[in-house]
């Protein structure tokens, strides 16, 4: 797969996560120009380290991407200086369980309503308009398998995840014969610190890797999986 997106522009939100910084580290080893979003200025510094030789194609932003005005300057300035967005790949997300539905607090449901499905949402609303013009694009939602696997204690996830690939499915539908393609993955659980951290006990070897996930990520937005759109594709490793 080596320079297969050489040239091409690339969005990663939510980028300096486990998952997000390896995709992005992926896509910079095929000579991708790629522009991450991030919270944490910190965090966009050691992804810039970790991107080394590469370091120079790598742009960050600080944006909210639940916030539509901030998104939208940001894909004004993209485009401005670069001229076309090739793909958009969206990490954003979060997590929230373990507890029953009538003992979960509604500002739960709001918190995963905002990152797991409003980010996608208004990422979507910025940089299809930009895809169309081009005629070409290919965009990847992060979902989970949570959203067709509806475990006890996380209704308020399940429900944001859910909803997420709907949302995908149906621009998909908007979008078919247009030249911009939309895909969901639907990874199982992550073999992420944070993941360790909270499920000691649990045996690692069956988890998925960041870089695994990643791997398939960059096949759906490259050429040899032109054929692939409005998929929702599971990622579930050995577990």
């Amino acid at each position: 797969m080596a320079g297969t997106f050489n040239g091409k522009f690339v969005l990663v939100a939510g980028g300096t996560g486990a998952l997000g910084r390896a995709v992005i580290l992926s896509f910079l080893a095929e000579f991708a120009k790629v522009v991450v979003t991030y919270r944490r200025r910190e965090e966009f510094l050691a992804l810039k380290n970790a991107a080394r030789e590469h370091a120079s194609s790598l742009e960050g932003h600080q944006v909210d991407v639940t916030d539509e005005l901030a998104v939208h300057r940001l894909t004004d300035e993209i485009v401005s200086r670069n001229g076309r967005v090739d793909v958009l790949v969206n990490t954003v997300g979060a997590f929230a369980g373990g507890s029953p539905l009538w003992e979960t607090d509604s500002r739960i449901l709001d918190q995963m309503l905002a990152l797991n499905l409003r980010s996608g949402y208004v990422l979507c609303r910025a940089f299809v308009p930009v895809m169309l013009k081009q005629r070409s694009g290919a965009i990847v939602n992060v979902s989970s398998r949570a959203a067709i696997d509806h475990s006890a204690g996380m209704s308020a996830y399940v429900a944001s995840k859910a909803a997420a690939v709907a949302m995908i499915d149906s621009l998909a539908a908007e979008l078919k014969g247009t030249g911009v393609r939309v895909n969901s993955v639907l990874p199982s659980i992550i073999d992420t610190d944070a993941n360790r951290r909270a499920m000691p006990n649990a045996d690692f070897s069956k988890w998925t890797k960041p870089d695994e996930i990643a791997r398939v990520i960059l096949f759906l937005c490259g050429e040899e999986a032109g054929l692939v759109h409005g998929a929702a594709l599971p990622v579930y490793g050995d577990t």
